[in-house]
C-alpha cells in the first residue's frame, strides 16, 4: 500500500515538472497485474460510492475532476469504469465540444464557470477551459502573449473555485503515439466503433509532437497545490483505471465528506 502511494505521488505534476517525455506510458508500477487491478478497482470504487454518498449529504463541497488526453486517450472509458457504479443523481458529466458562437461571443470561461458543479455534486469534464491553450496553442489561433495570459487566469479561477468549497483534481491521460495508432485502427477495423472516428482525426495527429509540447506547458504551469495535475499513464486501460480511482479515493478522504446530523431531535419519534 506504501508502495501504490508513492507511486500515485510522482504521477502528481510538480511546479515545472510537466516535460512528458520523461513520463511513462505503460507503466504498472503499484500493481501487479490486470487482475489485482481489477480487484483493487472493485474495492475503491465502492468506497468511492460511500464517499460519494457523505458528500451529498452533508453538501458543504463539490469535487470538480478534469480530464486531458490526446485523441483515443481513454477520457470516455475512465469516467465509465470509474464513476459508472456511483449514484447518477450526486454526478455530473460535461462535454465539451467546439465553441457554439453563444459562447465565442462570451469570454471563454463563461462556459465554464456555469456548470462547476454545485455543493454535494461530483462534476466530470470530459475536456475543459484547458482547451484554450492546446488547440489555440498548436494552431497559432492566439498570440503567445494571450496564452501566456490564460495559464494565470486558469490558476487564478481554479484559486477561486477552491476558496469556495471546490475541490478540483485534473487528470491528464497519458498514452504513446503507437498506442493511438492501434486505437484509431482500431476505430476503423471495427463497424460498431467507427462512428467515434473522424477524419480530422488523422489531421491533429500530425501535431502530435506540437500538442506534446503545449500538454508539457500546461502541466507546468497549472498544477497547483488547489488544483493539482496528475499525468497517469494510459496505454494500459486497467492500470489508468485504478491509477484514477485512487486518487479520487484519496481526495475524498482527505475532504473527510460526513452524514450531518438531523436538524431536530428525532430520538423520540417512531412511525405507527
Amino acid at each position: 500500500m506504501a508502495k501504490a502511494k508513492s507511486v500515485l505521488q510522482a504521477m502528481r505534476v510538480g511546479k515545472n515538472d510537466g516535460k512528458l517525455a520523461k513520463r511513462q506510458t505503460d507503466a504498472t508500477d503499484g500493481v501487479e497485474d490486470k487482475k489485482d487491478a481489477r480487484a483493487r478497482l472493485a474495492e475503491l470504487t465502492d468506497e468511492l460510492s460511500s464517499l460519494q454518498y457523505n458528500l451529498y449529504a452533508e453538501a458543504k463541497t463539490a469535487v470538480l475532476v478534469v480530464f486531458q488526453a490526446m485523441d483515443t486517450g481513454g477520457k470516455d472509458g475512465v469516467i465509465r469504469k470509474v464513476f459508472g457504479p456511483l449514484n447518477p443523481q450526486g454526478v455530473r458529466v460535461t462535454s465539451f465540444k467546439q465553441p457554439s458562437q453563444v459562447e465565442l461571443a462570451h469570454d471563454y470561461l463563461w462556459r465554464i464557470h456555469k456548470v462547476v458543479p454545485p455543493k454535494g455534486m461530483i462534476g466530470i469534464f470530459n475536456r475543459s477551459h484547458y482547451e484554450d491553450v492546446l488547440i489555440r496553442r498548436v494552431h497559432h489561433m492566439d498570440p503567445e502573449k494571450i496564452i501566456n495570459q490564460r495559464y494565470e487566469q486558469i490558476n487564478e479561477f481554479e484559486k477561486y473555485l477552491s476558496q469556495n468549497n471546490v475541490a478540483i483534481v485534473k487528470f491528464f491521460l497519458h498514452i504513446s503515439k503507437d498506442e493511438q495508432k492501434a486505437r484509431l485502427q482500431a476505430r476503423l477495423d471495427k463497424p460498431d466503433k467507427r462512428w467515434k472516428f473522424e477524419k480530422g482525426d488523422l489531421s491533429e495527429r500530425a501535431f502530435w509532437d506540437d500538442y506534446q509540447t503545449a500538454y508539457g506547458m500546461m502541466l507546468s504551469k497549472c498544477s497547483t497545490g488547489y488544483a493539482p495535475w496528475y499525468a497517469i499513464p494510459a496505454d494500459r486501460k486497467w492500470y489508468r483505471d485504478w491509477a484514477v480511482a485512487s486518487v479520487l479515493v484519496d481526495t475524498l478522504r482527505r475532504i473527510g465528506p460526513r452524514i450531518p446530523e438531523p436538524k431536530e431531535d428525532l430520538s423520540n419519534l417512531t412511525v405507527e
